[in-house]
């Protein structure tokens, strides 16, 4: 029940890739690299915040602030883009978010990541906040207002903070300096807290392609340009808050809360919290239906590296063997181990993967799909992974090309595309998600390798590449499934028939390394 309501709230999402992806193309489509954007963009609002830093004064923050917007040497477009890029942050930190909530890439080893994710929400969004407050306008002041009088229903003052604001003396100058230092301190902890949310993946990606960056980049710097920010008016204590340009991306809560008496807003606030600790345990398939962790045949791996190469999140080791060979073997860790299969992709002699999904069991299964699906010669057979390919992985054809599907095309073993062409296929096309937004991070990457750059499990030379066809389309482009399909047909035509073999017989095993060259590749 509850993936069928994901599904069917992700689908404005689908759509929305879909239509980037027209207007850019799956690499350059930012919502498929909302986390690094995000990254990108925090490290401009730090690099903005140092030079606005030299002119700040805590003593008269008001006016310091009013000097940067009206007379310091690129004091307005500075401040200007400082701002534009912290909203854009957190707008890219709030997509990427509901983007593995609806993906579903929360739970087991991943829920690190999400919880991390959590973290840098939050102190996101508290640096946005004491931001507001350095200023100290109208809307700074509400700001301040507001926190202090959340503050004061807690039983830990001993006199209400509120009361600074009551215009009875100045505000001490410790506030100010309390404000700038956890201002500049918070994004310590943001660089500490990124690098644990990274921590358990491999190889990951810190920048959004260059076009993508400097594209953004310069949006930003254009419209710091055309749009620079204005002073709002001075806070004053015996006045009013009237007319303000208050920030919608930080200061959106102020119509819910201030209405509300404090302990409501804490109890909503504690609600939302606990729903967002609670999603990795919510989206945890049942234990019939969770995925199991691969396994690793011992007696079949030659100790190669390659799945410990390849898997995207750190999840194999090579250890030493228990018996007498004199090379490594791999060893699966099932608590990193999110079940993508990968490891099977890249396993030449079949010896490790999720039960079931295994080079072997590909094979047994493909056998199966051709004495049933491949009626005739000549037929294109559509492997469609599960997770993009225009939605048509669930059927059973698609304008009558019959499907194949699996979990990720990263588990694919290039031995299965070897059986479909030698068992009469006229041509394999293959399709996958976008590769920036592959849910096993890397599954069309290393494909992509393995069937055309002589990656381990290389696709044979024996198999005639022209017959293999490698697109990605996101979930609701079947139209680009459509038109691949039919040029890949016309081609194949051209090839003229393919030769059918009625049992294909597939290596399955590798050679065990001689004791010299093991020794040498320890």
């Amino acid at each position: 029940m509850a993936d069928r309501v994901l599904d069917r709230v992700r689908q404005p999402l689908a759509l929305a890739d879909a239509w980037m992806n027209r207007l850019y193309g799956w690499r350059y489509n930012p919502l498929y690299h909302t986390g690094v954007v995000a990254a990108a963009l925090l490290a401009a609002v730090m690099v903005t915040g140092v030079y606005l830093l030299f002119f700040y004064r805590i003593g008269s923050p008001y006016d310091s602030v009013a000097r940067i917007t009206n007379t310091i040497w690129l004091g307005p477009w500075t401040r200007s883009f400082h701002r534009y890029a912290s909203d854009a942050a957190l707008v890219a930190t709030l997509i990427h978010l509901v983007r593995m909530w609806l993906q579903r890439r929360t739970w087991g080893s991943r829920a690190l990541a999400w919880y991390s994710g959590l973290v840098l929400l939050f102190l996101i969004l508290v640096c946005g906040w004491t931001g507001y407050v350095m200023v100290w306008d109208v809307q700074a002041e509400v700001l301040a207002r507001e926190g202090a009088r959340w503050m004061d229903a807690l039983p830990l003052f001993s006199e209400p903070i509120e009361r600074a604001f009551d215009g009875e003396r100045e505000l001490p100058a410790a506030f100010f300096f309390l404000n700038l230092f956890a201002h500049v301190a918070l994004p310590v902890g943001l660089g500490v807290v990124f690098w644990i949310h990274v921590a358990r993946v491999a190889r990951p990606v810190l920048v959004p392609p260059k076009p993508l960056l400097w594209g953004m980049l310069g949006l930003l710097g254009i419209a710091s340009f055309l749009l620079p920010i204005t002073m709002g008016p001075a806070a004053h204590a015996f006045r009013l808050p009237g007319t303000a340009p208050y920030d919608v991306f930080y200061s959106f809560f102020l119509p819910l809360t201030r209405p509300a008496a404090p302990w409501l807003v804490w109890a909503g606030l504690l609600g939302l919290t606990g729903i967002l600790v609670l999603v990795p345990t919510l989206l945890r398939p049942p234990l019939a239906r969770r995925p199991a962790a691969s396994v690793v045949d011992e007696r079949s791996c030659t100790g190669c590296e390659q799945c410990w190469l390849d898997c995207p999140y750190e999840a194999i080791d090579m250890v030493e063997r228990t018996d007498d060979r004199p090379y490594l073997v791999a060893r699966v860790d099932p608590g990193l181990c999110t079940s993508c299969g990968i490891c099977a992709g890249s396993c030449a002699p079949m010896g490790v993967g999720p039960p079931g999904r295994t080079g072997k069991a590909q094979l047994d299964a493909i056998a199966r799909f051709c004495t049933t699906h491949l009626a005739q010669p000549g037929e294109i057979v559509i492997v469609a992974c599960g997770r993009g390919s225009g939605g048509i992985s669930a059927s059973l054809d698609f304008e009558d090309a019959p499907v194949f599907p699996v979990q990720c095309a990263g588990n694919l073993h290039t031995s299965t595309v070897e059986y479909l062409v030698r068992s009469g296929a006229g041509g394999v096309l293959i399709v996958t998600c976008p590769p920036r937004d592959c849910w096993n991070r890397e599954g069309p990457l290393w494909l992509e390798q393995r069937l055309y750059h002589q990656r381990e499990a290389e696709l044979k030379a024996r198999v005639d590449q022209r017959r293999v066809r490698l697109i990605s389309a996101g979930e609701r482009e079947q139209a680009v499934v459509h038109d691949a399909l039919a040029e890949f047909r016309a081609e194949v035509r051209a090839l003229g028939s393919a030769e059918r073999e009625e049992s294909p017989a597939i290596d399955l095993e590798c050679d065990v390394p001689e004791p010299e060259a093991a020794e040498a590749h320890q």
